[in-house]
């Protein structure tokens, strides 16, 4: 099982960050990963909504939106929050836990528009974990296989 303990260090100096900085990087990141694989599947009802990520245990939160170029990082009230640890999020990406069974034992939070967040479990349900990889660079690619597998 996955063992991953971030040191309160950590998250204390992560919690004071500006919101943009990582935001930015998430967009970026996911127009990198995520969007090639998404924008083959019916992304048109994520489009214009405000979404947020919050990684418990780092006090970091994610900002974005998608537009028809993808992920861009936004300000606004977020629609849909969804809520959980870096490990969890882990599992999650790695499909070694199930969403539904996060979300039922507490550790999956989703807070605001449920109709929404049905959406994005389906749309990532539909993603092919192995395609989004493959756009890594081959060392990130690989570390992120052994992570996930651990």
């Amino acid at each position: 099982m996955l063992n991953l303990a971030l040191p309160p260090q950590l998250a204390n100096a992560v919690a004071r960050l500006p919101a943009a900085p990582p935001s930015l990087t998430f967009s970026l990141a996911a127009n990198r990963l995520l969007w090639p694989a998404l924008k083959t599947l019916d992304w048109q009802p994520l489009a214009g909504r405000r979404y947020a990520i919050r990684v418990k245990d780092l006090g970091l939160s994610l900002r974005f939106t998608v537009t028809a170029r993808g992920f861009a990082p936004d300000s606004g009230a977020p629609e849909l929050t969804i809520s959980a640890t870096a490990r969890d999020f882990l599992l999650l990406l790695g499909r070694r836990e199930d969403p539904d069974t996060l979300f039922f034992s507490r550790r999956l939070v989703s807070e605001g528009d449920t109709e929404l967040g049905l959406t994005v479990k389906n749309l990532l349900d539909a993603l092919d974990p192995e395609a989004v990889l493959q756009r890594l660079p081959a060392p990130l690619a690989g570390m992120a296989r052994r992570l996930m597998a651990a």
